[in-house]
């Protein structure tokens, strides 16, 4: 695997000390931050992220379902009607 480095001693006491959480990593010559996270957490994040924003609909679609088949969202769905 390409680009895989040792984690420091004091990286690794602080992935130890937050079991399963992000840890964040200041570079100190830019001042920018890295948040290190295990690599299958990075792996799922990064397979929800596209350059084509309608491969999400189905999933906001599955997301908004209830609140959009809410009773309510049919006088939603006639505003203009019902507003005159």
């Amino acid at each position: 695997m390409a680009n895989v480095i040792a984690l420091s001693d004091e990286q690794a006491r602080a992935v130890a000390a937050h079991p399963g959480e992000p840890v964040r990593l200041l570079d100190p010559a830019t001042g920018r931050a890295y948040v290190l996270v295990a690599a299958d957490v990075y792996d799922r994040a990064a397979g929800l992220l596209t350059d084509d924003p309608r491969d999400a609909y189905p999933a906001i679609d599955r997301t908004f379902a209830a609140g959009w088949d809410a009773p309510g969202m049919d006088d939603y769905d006639r505003y203009e009607d019902i507003r005159q």
